[in-house]
């Protein structure tokens, strides 16, 4: 069971992880780098000097950092608690982002230490050519001893083009890079079984094992400013990055020296541990980066062929085909009962599949007037999850 790792079992396979960790990123959210009068210089300086410690301990580093449009409000005096409409939240971003970059250039100066900015947008990463160039330029930032600093790019960022939060694009970038360790500093401690306010005998929960549904439930135990949604977002977080081979934390980010009490193995946090098996780089990109653009309900032996067989997906086994998607583009897998089964990148577009759903692949070129392939999603491109 995920909640019954003792501390000294916890303590042991956190250090065996955090020993092998070599790279490193660090996400830090608002409400750790803001007050009531704007970004927090003190806090900027803790969460510095622990990025420093990583490197100089032979670790590369990258951020991944909120707070422009806090930095924004305070540049132009708006009121911190007024809410504000998209067209002024992209202003307030522009506006802030260069206030945020000074902050840190001017903090990292003072270490000696070189600093970078990305701005990214979900279509960033969803482009398979852009994803690699990224990767490209933030390992030779790296090769270069320079700290990348990496925010989404607020100013042209509209719903389709989105992480959704900064959690997100934290763990997309963990697996860009591959990174061995995403740290997600916060305002609240950790998880905890109950609520400690509320609960008397609510304990923290220390280490991880495995991101199920009973860990997903707890975020609704979290108390602080960061509210429900936000845990469950940096828990959505940690099990992509799990995916992958990678660990997690989750952790006060205004608690001091919080970094250096991380890898000191120190009881701090929630540390989540990778998965034994891990998922190839592009059907990662598939199964987390992409946005699918319809669904496939597959009948019962399709099910099998894909979950049990490892087979790719042929239209005889499609009931039924939603959406409005073109070749290429990501498609969810369903059962009959609407159970996501996998996600994959269709070979045929939606109007085409339609019309072949259900029929044996001898008849596809018979009924099209062409025919790609007979697999709908060959295997190599469909990912189980």
């Amino acid at each position: 069971m995920t909640l019954q790792i003792t501390w000294e079992e916890g303590s042991r396979l956190r250090r065996s992880h955090l020993g092998k960790v070599r790279r490193v990123v660090v996400k830090v959210g608002s409400a750790v780098l803001t007050n009531d009068s704007g970004l927090d210089l003190a806090v900027i300086d803790n969460l510095a000097r622990g990025l420093v410690y990583l490197q100089d301990s032979g670790r590369e580093v990258i951020l991944v950092s909120s707070g422009a449009v806090a930095a924004g409000r305070k540049r132009l005096n708006l009121d911190m608690n007024r809410n504000l409409s998209l067209k002024e939240k992209q202003g307030t971003a522009a506006v802030g982002q260069s206030c945020l970059m000074r902050v840190y250039e001017d903090t990292f100066d003072r270490f000696d230490r070189k600093v970078a900015q990305i701005l990214l947008t979900h279509d960033d990463l969803a482009n398979r050519n852009r994803y690699l160039n990224i990767r490209n330029t933030m390992l030779t930032l790296l090769d270069w001893g320079i700290l990348p600093i990496i925010n989404e790019n607020d100013t042209v960022s509209v719903e389709e083009l989105r992480f959704g939060d900064n959690d997100t694009l934290a763990a997309m970038i963990s697996n860009v890079i591959e990174a061995d360790l995403l740290v997600c500093l916060t305002d609240v401690d950790g998880l905890f079984t109950g609520n400690p306010r509320l609960d008397p005998a609510a304990r923290p929960v220390h280490t991880v094992a495995k991101v199920d549904k009973q860990v997903e439930n707890m975020a609704g135990h979290v108390v602080g400013a960061l509210g429900t949604g936000g845990m469950r977002s940096k828990i959505l977080a940690a099990r992509m990055v799990a995916a992958r081979g990678g660990g997690s934390f989750i952790g006060p980010g205004r608690e001091v020296d919080i970094l250096q009490r991380l890898f000191n193995n120190e009881p701090v946090g929630t540390f989540f541990l990778p998965e034994a098996e891990k998922m190839q780089g592009r059907k990662h990109w598939i199964a987390y980066v992409l946005r699918p653009k319809g669904a496939l309900v597959l009948d019962k032996g399709a099910c099998r062929a894909v979950l049990k067989n490892g087979k790719s997906l042929l239209p005889s086994g499609i009931l039924e085909v939603r959406g409005n998607f073109r070749r290429g583009e990501p498609v969810q897998c369903l059962d009959e009962s609407g159970i996501l089964l996998a996600v994959g990148l269709t070979d045929y577009n939606a109007a085409d599949l339609a019309r072949i759903q259900g029929i044996n692949t001898s008849r596809i070129e018979e009924i099209l007037g062409y025919k790609d392939g007979d697999e709908v999603i060959h295997r190599d491109n469909l990912v189980i999850l």
